[in-house]
Formats: C-alpha cells, structure tokens, sequence
C-alpha cells in the first residue's frame, strides 16, 4: 500500500465505512469520458456514474468551460439580497423541463438538503394556512430521500441504513411499499390499503414524499405508475401536499425526463440534484408551485425560513445550466431507450442464475437482485480486475451508467457484470 492509501486508510472517513476496518480504496488520477483512470494505470469503464450525476460523462469540455468562465468573474456570492445570471438563466431552463405547475425554485447545496428543504416548505405551508396539526409526512416504506435529519425520517425505518437512530428522529406515517411492479398487470389493492390510511391520518398529514417510480437506494424497485397516478388523487382529496424526489430519477434517468411523466402527474414540490450537477459541483433545488410559495409569503414571518450559505452559488449554478443546455439541445431519452435495450438483453438472462433472486431494467437503470448479500470487497475488487467501476450494496448489483457511453463500452460493462455476478 502506498504512502497516499495509508494515510487516506488511517485518516480519512469514507461513506458507510468502519474506520477500524475500512473497506479498500483506488486512488483516482483523472477520469475522462466514461473512464476512471486509477493511478496504478487501469481504466475503469464508470457504471455508477459516480452515484448517478455524471451523466455526461467527465472532463466534459463545455461543463469545463461553462466553469472556467465562470471562475473568472467570480466562484461565489451570497444569495440573499444579491442575484446573478447563472442563477437567473438556470432557472429558465429548469422550469422549462420541469412538469408544467411548477414555477418556483429554491436552490441548495445538496440533495438531502432539498429535501430538508421539501419537508419544511410543507409544514411552514400548513402553518400558514392556520392548519398548526397537519405536521407529519407520510411515506412508502422501502424509501431512501438522504442522510440529513428529516431526510433519514422518511427512509425505510425497518430495513434501511438509518433505523439505528429510531425514535430519536421525528416520527412520520408509513405506508406498505406498492405491491405491483412497473412491468406487472395493475389491481388496485394498494391503493385501497392506502386510502384507509389516508383517512384515519390526513388530519395530520402535511405531506406525502415519495421516489416516483423508482425507489433507489432502499432497494432499486420500480413499482407501477398506476400507484404514483392513485397518490396524487389522494392527496387532492385529503388536502395533502405531494413532494416528488426526483434526485436519482430526474433528467432522464428511468426513461422519461422525469420519473413522474411516466404517470402524467404534477407533484406540489420537487426536489432534483444529482444530474442537475452535470456531476461537477453539489448542488439541488426544491421546485414547488405558485400556491404553495404565495401560500407561505403571505402569512408571517412573510418569508420561507431557510438559507444556505452556498446557496444559488454561481459556479455551480453554470455548470448546471450547460448541463440543462446539453440536455435541452438533444434529449437522451432515444440513447437512454437503446442503452434500456441493451441492458435488457444482457442482464434478463441471469434470472436463470441460482445465486439470483430478481433482473429489472428501467431507462439507464439495471439492477441484479442477489439472493445473499455480498462480499462488497471482494467482489469490487473483482470489478476493477475486469475494468469496470460497480458498486454494490446489500444484495443488490446495479448500473446506473453515463448516458454518454457508447455500445461498445456498455458491452463491456454488461460482461464484467455477468462474468462476476456468475462466479
């Protein structure tokens, strides 16, 4: 082990690690593309899209220039009482990809921020509406929305990363995951189930949160749209916001330009981040209607009670506008549709596999369910043997590659998968 790792090993906390026994790191000299490039000299074919925001791949030349230039005006202002053009134009262009409804934003400097941010803009909208009891959120078990606090209370509370907090965290309303899958024929059971709780806690249901569609790292499900479709008309019927997490699904990622078009339904709040970034710079916005933000403005203290010191930070928010300009210029859902195929094709087949409880595929998402957790670094290392960046978690093997990758590296990518998968 080098100078470089044993430090990192003795010093630096990565995620989810033990620092008594941390898991194995690569050090990264450069990456360029889809490609990884270790100091060691192996190229890594990225299918994580390091955690789903480089979309467009690394070293991308306009996102490098869209940050030179704006280095040399400034890095940073503050947001409150000041404003600036990359602001300005980002805002223009997100809210003419956005679901028609949604008109106001707010920006943040991370996505388990946006949706602390979601959470309180909801609640302070009850509040304002003299509704001081309509205070919890409502959620579907199997969820994950971040790390931060409100955040980690509205993740699966029995099987996901943060139930050792328990009832330490504010206590919130969940509801069984949605039964159908995305693929499989509709019945309305769960929605029935879901309309019973509705009725018994809508009284005290400020908001409903949920991942439309694609439930990420609670566990990669993706349910019917059926389901998303039924939510939405309960909350009008039970006088309940609806937020949409669209941090891992927003921007093309399922299929769609965003998760909740697969349902054709506007939510009241969205957060979205992740892709937002181009992968460059954290960064998120919580997107919610012109009722929702009069509702709040107009009721003391006259304003929503939150502001981050990076907030609007004109850095990041050019590069996410060239990101959104990439986007708006040439759509990815006809690649990420023929990425979806290619995907399908390869990865169906291991269903046949003993070791394998379940295959699915949606847009630039592809998920081999193991039926025993894995051995994450052993088979990590196995991964970079084969020239591929994967990482697992639980008993769960999946992609989420850039949409830039061509079908030749998706080839390679999907056989490293299935060679390792097979072992």
């Amino acid at each position: 082990m080098n100078e470089l790792l044993e430090y990192d090993r003795e010093h630096i906390w990565h995620p989810y690690t033990s620092m008594i026994n941390p898991l194995a790191v690569y050090e990264v000299e450069s990456a360029n593309g889809v490609y990884i490039n270790l100091a060691t000299g192996e190229k890594l074919i990225d299918g994580m899209s390091s955690w789903w925001s480089t979309i467009h791949g690394y070293n991308n030349e306009r996102l490098n220039n869209a940050a030179k230039k704006q280095l040399d005006n400034m890095s940073h202002v503050m947001f409150g009482g000041l404003t600036h053009k990359p602001a300005v134009e980002l805002t223009k262009k997100l809210l003419s990809l956005v679901p028609k409804g949604l008109n106001k934003v707010f920006y943040s400097d991370s996505g388990s921020v946006s949706v602390e941010v979601a959470v309180k803009m909801a609640i302070q909208y009850q509040l304002s509406r003299g509704k001081q009891y309509k205070r919890k959120i409502a959620t579907i078990e199997g969820g994950y929305h971040g790390d931060t606090w409100h955040a980690m209370s509205v993740c699966d509370p029995i099987g996901g990363m943060h139930r050792m907090y328990g009832n330490r965290l504010p206590e919130q309303i969940f509801v069984p995951r949605p039964a159908i899958a995305f693929d499989q024929k509709w019945d309305n059971t769960s929605l029935e189930i879901l309309e019973d709780i509705f009725s018994m806690n809508h009284m005290t249901m400020a908001a409903f949160i949920l991942e439309p569609i694609v439930q990420g790292a609670g566990g990669m499900r993706f349910y019917h749209p059926n389901f998303l479709k039924g939510v939405r008309a309960l909350c009008n019927k039970y006088d309940v916001l609806l937020i949409a997490d669209e941090i891992a699904t927003g921007f093309g990622r399922s299929g769609k330009m965003f998760a909740c078009e697969w349902s054709d339904i506007v939510p009241d709040i969205m957060c979205v981040g992740k892709a937002l970034t181009g992968g460059y710079i954290s960064f998120a916005a919580t997107i919610t209607t012109n009722i929702v933000a009069d509702t709040i403005s107009k009721s003391a203290p006259h304003s929503f009670m939150h502001g981050p010191t990076f907030m609007g930070n004109p850095l990041a928010c050019a590069i996410a506008g060239e990101s959104l300009s990439i986007l708006i210029e040439k759509s990815p859902l006809p690649r990420i549709a023929e990425i979806e195929e290619k995907m399908k094709k390869a990865l169906i087949p291991l269903k046949e596999c003993s070791n394998v409880a379940d295959v699915r595929v949606l847009g630039a998402i592809g998920v081999v369910e193991m039926c025993e957790p894995v051995d994450m670094e052993k088979i990590q290392a196995q991964f970079v043997q084969e020239g591929v960046w994967i990482r697992p978690f639980g008993r769960l093997v999946y992609v989420m590659p850039p949409y830039i990758i061509t079908d030749e590296e998706l080839d390679k990518l999907m056989s490293a998968l299935i060679k390792i998968v097979k072992l």
